[in-house]
């Protein structure tokens, strides 16, 4: 009894679990180290607590009260792991280390959710709510309170910044990607000598004999005049957008923060800057190396291909792993630099190309990164010895970040792919009603006034013989048939206590005939007087006696025990009932209830 007075029954999400209450205070402050009766979720007759949580989970956590340590099932998701942790007011850093990899890969996959979150991946069409609610007028909208201006400016900014959101807006991005194709080829082939048209300069000159000659000379080349038009339609058309979507965008100050709008403002002032000092007459050779800007604008497609953006964010999320690799690289460039130079001078040799050691850091470069030039080479076997390591450390220093720079791409480009199968609609969950407290005075409870409570639905399925409850006391009273519980339960008193009453009644005994007679016999010492009236079973119930023990002793005496008994009854008498000494031939059966 002792024992199991010290253990405690926990029902979660259907699994019931069994420990000792001692186990539930080994880590205080916690959910479970506060369990107590008057709690809602409560059950006095099934005697255990019940809580509507992942039962899968909870193994892990009571395992961390026997055991000190908290591991990670790897069959739920971290989230949901974090959350259970969370009600259950435990601290999440407990996860044990051999889990602690595979409990964080949640937190790196929600990293890599938000990032993906922010480039804009979607492909689908935009809902005019969505491009409403980038502007901040999503309550405007639904209440239909829009001005002219405020229904058309994210209407032109959907069709310059949205390829996917309507038809209009993909031939807006067709075009911007054609005049940035034929920017892009015009500025690279009016550098070739056959697409350029020569200056002629007619020059004269007096021969030896005295007379005049006169002679064509190439001046200098100059691009085609078609390139020029194809660069003016070209720079129209993306003053022409960026002057648009500056406009309409939502944030003028964000607009102009971005990389991509940067550059194509900066190539196209040069395009203008070039335009203007050649009709000055005015060459300026480093404006015209600015003007390699103008390659830039192939970022530019990078709004229009998911895969151009990943590619620049998986190099930004690898910057670390970039930059071990570049601090590495250097460290061997000039480690080796200085060791071929030495190693050359060692032995004799005429034909020595390493002269100093930056000459020795250009050697050093191309041999690590295995390109090889061959423009410089050593010649003496010390000098051909320092080449190979230098090598062999080349192709191990690049290789090593390699992986970590294609597993980012991979984990970006799976989780795009994810996203862009990923129903955009989902089922609403309505949120779940918190339990409310046992008080005083709650409705459903005996004595309250209120509605049939739980407890009370509970009693009643017992009364009528309930396929669960039943059952399980029919075991407990093998006589229950016979000896009308229910007139117990159906008084005004607190079921729990009218049971609990019922089967710890210590020093009584209960004498039943299962046939034709019974008797009722309590040897108890109690310092009330039970009354023979329709309370008597109520009676007994309220005042039951240290030590007694209920047994129903099944007889075989004649029927006058149940007249007398009957004719005590109507007299109303206030003495005990008193039965007749069994005869030797009655069988009895003898049943103690147990509390449980």
């Amino acid at each position: 009894m002792a024992d199991a007075d010290n253990r405690v029954i926990l029902n979660v999400g259907g699994i019931r679990h069994e420990t000792y209450k001692a186990t539930l205070k080994k880590i205080p402050a916690t959910r479970l180290s506060r369990l107590t009766e008057a709690l809602a979720n409560y059950d006095p007759v099934l005697n255990e607590y019940f809580f509507d949580r992942h039962p899968g989970v909870f193994a892990q956590i009571l395992n961390y009260y026997r055991s000190g340590k908290l591991h990670y099932p790897t069959d739920v998701c971290g989230p949901l792991f974090e959350e259970e942790l969370e009600f259950w007011s435990l601290d999440s850093n407990q996860v044990e280390p051999c889990c602690w990899m595979t409990y964080t890969q949640h937190r790196d996959t929600q990293d890599v959710l938000a990032i993906l979150d922010r480039l804009d991946l979607d492909t689908d069409k935009p809902t005019e709510e969505d491009i409403m609610k980038k502007f901040g007028l999503e309550e405007k909208y639904r209440q239909g309170e829009l001005n002219c201006w405020q229904r058309i400016k994210p209407k032109i900014w959907a069709l310059f910044d949205e390829p996917y959101s309507s038809s209009s807006a993909k031939t807006t991005a067709v075009v911007s990607v054609f005049f940035i194709v034929i920017s892009i080829l015009s500025f690279c082939l009016k550098t070739h000598p056959e697409m350029r048209v020569p200056v002629l300069r007619n020059t004269t000159s007096r021969t030896a004999d005295g007379n005049i000659t006169w002679r064509l000379e190439k001046k200098s080349s100059e691009p085609h005049d078609a390139f020029f038009y194809i660069e003016c339609a070209s720079n129209a058309w993306f003053t022409f957008e960026i002057i648009i979507r500056f406009i309409v965008a939502p944030n003028k100050l964000d607009f102009l923060k971005a990389p991509v709008n940067i550059i194509d403002i900066v190539a196209t002032l040069s395009f203008y800057l070039d335009f203007l000092l050649t009709k000055l007459e005015q060459e300026n050779d480093m404006l015209e190396f600015f003007s390699i800007i103008r390659i830039m604008r192939l970022c530019k497609l990078t709004r229009h291909s998911a895969g151009l953006k990943i590619l620049i964010h998986t190099f930004r999320a690898s910057g670390k792993e970039l930059i071990l690799l570049v601090f590495f690289l250097v460290l061997g460039i000039v480690i080796f630099a200085a060791l071929i130079y030495y190693a050359e001078r060692i032995q004799y040799n005429p034909d020595n190309d390493f002269e100093s050691i930056p000459v020795g850091l250009w050697w050093a470069i191309v041999t690590m990164t295995t390109v090889g030039y061959g423009d410089m080479a050593p010649k003496t076997y010390v000098g051909m010895f320092v080449g190979a390591l230098c090598a062999l450390a080349g192709v191990l220093t690049i290789a090593l970040p390699v992986p970590v720079i294609v597993s980012n791409f991979a984990l970006f480009y799976s989780h795009t792919q994810a996203r862009s199968k990923l129903p955009k609609k989902r089922r609403r969950v309505l949120p779940v009603e918190a339990i409310r407290a046992k008080g005083p005075k709650s409705s459903g409870m005996p004595g309250s006034g209120g509605g049939a409570g739980p407890q009370t639905r509970r009693m009643n399925a017992i009364k009528h013989n309930h396929p669960v409850y039943g059952g399980a006391l029919q075991e407990l009273m093998p006589f229950r048939s016979t000896y009308n519980v229910g007139m117990f339960i159906s008084d005004t008193q607190s079921a729990t206590t009218a049971l609990s009453s019922l089967l710890v009644t210590p020093n009584a005994q209960l004498a039943m005939n299962s046939t034709t007679s019974s008797a009722v016999t309590i040897g108890a010492t109690t310092p009330h007087q039970f009354t023979e009236d329709r309370n008597s079973e109520k009676d007994l119930l309220k005042y039951p006696v240290d030590g007694a023990v209920i047994e129903p002793l099944v007889t075989s005496s004649g029927v006058s025990n149940m007249s007398n008994s009957a004719e005590q009854r109507s007299r109303g008498s206030t003495s005990p009932v008193t039965a007749s000494p069994t005869s030797p031939g009655a069988t009895t059966n003898n049943l103690v209830a147990v509390n449980t």
